[in-house]
């Protein structure tokens, strides 16, 4: 198709709902609608999510003359679906509901809901969830027979930076071995090779490095007792490990600015902490990749900050020449993804 396709992005968080048209490459509307605590606490289910920020984009885009009828793609965050492989799916009934009905519950959950009650055609998909399963069988172990690791990682961000790297060497991702350490509100650090992410830490709600709002791997007996000492209930324990965790514990904020304009002793070592345990989830996946590794990425807001980085890079460059790639443009890569199906780059995988 010769045709510049017009590409509708939806990416709900927490708080926020972010939406953008592409005209291919380039953005033609941006806007984060905020959310308030207010207006968030009335919202007692799914539906009501999903129907309170379907008018919200509906609004927004009538603001901008802007007719559903006119996108070509409308390209969602994916959700907490059961695992995938990596790749574009097309949004059908059975992901619907297992969206609705989702274990875990997330904002990303809604976004293909929204997608699809916005157009009810056969142009809404998804790409990359954050279920991306690409793990090798071993690396399933977690030492006891009831439990087993799973992925859950930022595998948009992973995938988009991973090729966006290859494409700068001029090289295949499916020729490389690379380690990507994510760093956001949440930490993932993967193992890929050549074109697969065979470890992750899961990233969701308690493995790998601590980070600006999420404790990471915690001693498991002194977890244990903290939740059977009667002082903590259960949404108390789960804050422990996701939102109240990491630098929100030691600090006070998950505010990493914030942070660094006040770097005294104490905050400077609780930087370096979290820089070091990064570290050594780097130096765990070179293990995995068994040494062969072509290049480390730090990547996602954390690698904004020159401290952090540096801090990482001193203790992982005799592993492989480290590059960095700030920041974590889950619109881009969601409407990338989208023109990649419209040229035929790609095919749609069913869910």
């Amino acid at each position: 198709m010769n045709k510049t396709p017009e590409i509708l992005v939806i990416n709900p968080g927490s708080t926020t709902t972010k939406i953008a048209v592409f005209k291919g490459h380039q953005v033609f509307f941006q806007k984060k609608i905020t959310h308030s605590a207010k207006e968030l606490e009335k919202l007692k289910t799914f539906a009501q999510q999903v129907d309170f920020r379907k008018k919200l984009i509906e609004k927004e885009l009538n603001k901008q003359g802007i007719e559903i009828n006119n996108i070509d793609l409308i390209m969602c965050r994916g959700g907490l679906l059961r695992p995938v492989e990596s790749g574009v799916y097309q949004v059908n009934d059975k992901m619907l509901n297992d969206l609705k009905n989702a274990q875990k519950q997330h904002a990303s959950n809604l976004a293909a809901v929204i997608g699809y009650r916005l157009s009810r055609r056969s142009n809404v998909y998804i790409a990359d969830p954050v279920v991306v399963d690409e793990m090798q069988k071993i690396a399933r172990y977690a030492g006891h027979k009831l439990f087993e690791r799973i992925s859950i990682f930022h595998a948009l961000n992973h995938k988009a930076v991973a090729r966006r790297f290859a494409t700068d060497i001029k090289q295949d991702y499916e020729n490389l071995n690379l380690i990507i350490a994510h760093m956001g509100g949440g930490i993932s650090v993967g193992a890929h090779q050549k074109g697969k992410v065979i470890d992750v830490n899961q990233a969701l709600d308690g493995e790998g490095a601590f980070s600006p709002e999420r404790s990471g791997t915690l001693p498991a007996g002194d977890l244990i007792k903290k939740a059977f000492s009667g002082n903590y209930n259960l949404q108390e324990m789960k804050e422990m490990l996701v939102g109240k965790g990491g630098l929100v514990s030691y600090t006070g904020t998950n505010n990493l600015q914030e942070i660094e304009k006040k770097l005294n002793d104490n905050n400077k070592e609780v930087l370096e902490a979290m820089s070091y345990q990064i570290a050594k989830q780097i130096g765990e996946m070179a293990t995995v990749l068994q040494g062969n590794v072509d290049a480390v990425i730090l990547t996602g807001g954390v690698a904004f900050s020159e401290f952090i980085t540096s801090e990482i890079s001193r203790r992982i460059s005799f592993i492989a020449p480290v590059y960095i790639y700030p920041g974590e443009d889950e619109m881009q890569a969601l409407a990338y993804n989208g023109l990649l199906l419209w040229q035929k780059d790609i095919t749609a995988k069913k869910y």
